[in-house]
C-alpha cells in the first residue's frame, strides 16, 4: 500500500499539500500520479484533507497533530487500516505531484525483494546528480555499498572530491519502503545523534545498525517546499503537459 503523509501546518509553505497543482490540490495530483501501482490512502492531521480526498474517491485517514514525522504518521495509519505485517508500505511525500510512477514502482519492487530479510529496515532511492547540484543542502546526497546499501546520508557534500574532480553524487529521493513489520520497528527506535545533527530520520536505521536498500532511478520531479517551488512546478506542468 502507498500512504501519503499530508500535514497542513507546514511553516514554510502552510497548506501547501492544498495548493493547486492544475486544477488539482496536490496532494489529490500526487495520490492520482501513483494509483496504478497499488492501493492508496492519505495520513492527514486535517479535516478539510479528508473531505476533499473523499470528494476524489482517495481513502484518507485522520491520524494526530503530535507526530513529529512523516514516518510516525503513516505507522499510525498502517495499523487504522489493519494492514498485515507483511504488507509493502510504500511513504510517498504529499509535496511531489510529479513523481513518475517508474520511481515509486522501483522501490515498491525493491521493497517487495527485500521484505524477508530482516536487516534492511529501509528501501530508497537515488538518482545521479552534478557537482553543482550536489552543494546545495535541501538535495541530500548518499554514499552506498557496491550493491546499493546506503553507508551514510548527508546534507554536505559526501562523498568529498580531496585530489580531483568528481561529478558522480547521488541524490537521494524521500521515498521509502517498508513492510508493517519494518515500520513498526523504525518507529520504536530512539532518535539518533546523527539523524538530530542532520535532521534525516533515514540515519535512525543506520545509527541503530540497520541496513536501508537503494536502486538508482531516473526521475525530474522534486518536492514543493515553497511558493517558489510551486512557481517552478507550474512551470514544468505546463511543459510536460
Amino acid at each position: 500500500m502507498i500512504i501519503i503523509p499530508a500535514r497542513v501546518g507546514s511553516s514554510r509553505f502552510p497548506n501547501k499539500v492544498l495548493a493547486d497543482i492544475a486544477g488539482l490540490p496536490m496532494v489529490i495530483r500526487t495520490a492520482k500520479a501513483i494509483e496504478g501501482i497499488d492501493r492508496v490512502a492519505i495520513a492527514t492531521d486535517s479535516e478539510e484533507v479528508v473531505n476533499i480526498a473523499n470528494e476524489y474517491n482517495i481513502t484518507a485517514i485522520m491520524t494526530s497533530l503530535e507526530h513529529n514525522s512523516g514516518t510516525d504518521r503513516i505507522y499510525e495509519a498502517s495499523k487504522k487500516l489493519n494492514l498485515l505485517e507483511d504488507e509493502v508500505i510504500i511513504n510517498v511525500q504529499g509535496d511531489e505531484p510529479f513523481i513518475e510512477t517508474e520511481v515509486v514502482q522501483a522501490v515498491f519492487d525493491l521493497t517487495n525483494k527485500n521484505k524477508k530479510n530482516s536487516k534492511i529496515m529501509m528501501n530508497s532511492c537515488y538518482k545521479r546528480i552534478n557537482n553543482p547540484e550536489a552543494d546545495d543542502p535541501n538535495i541530500v546526497k548518499v554514499v552506498t555499498t557496491d550493491n546499493d546499501l546506503a553507508l551514510y546520508f548527508s546534507r554536505a557534500k559526501v562523498p568529498y572530491p580531496r585530489d580531483h574532480h568528481f561529478d558522480a553524487y547521488k541524490g537521494h529521493l524521500g521515498i521509502y519502503g517498508f513492510t508493517k513489520n519494518s515500520l513498526e520497528r523504525f518507529c520504536q527506535l530512539s532518535s539518533a545523534p546523527l539523524e538530530e545533527i542532520e535532521k534525516l530520520e533515514q540515519l535512525r536505521a543506520l545509527y541503530h545498525g540497520y541496513e536501508v536498500a537503494m536502486v538508482e532511478v531516473s526521475s525530474k520531479s522534486f518536492g514543493i517546499d515553497t511558493p517558489e517551488d510551486l512557481e517552478k512546478a507550474l512551470k514544468l506542468f505546463i511543459n510536460i503537459n
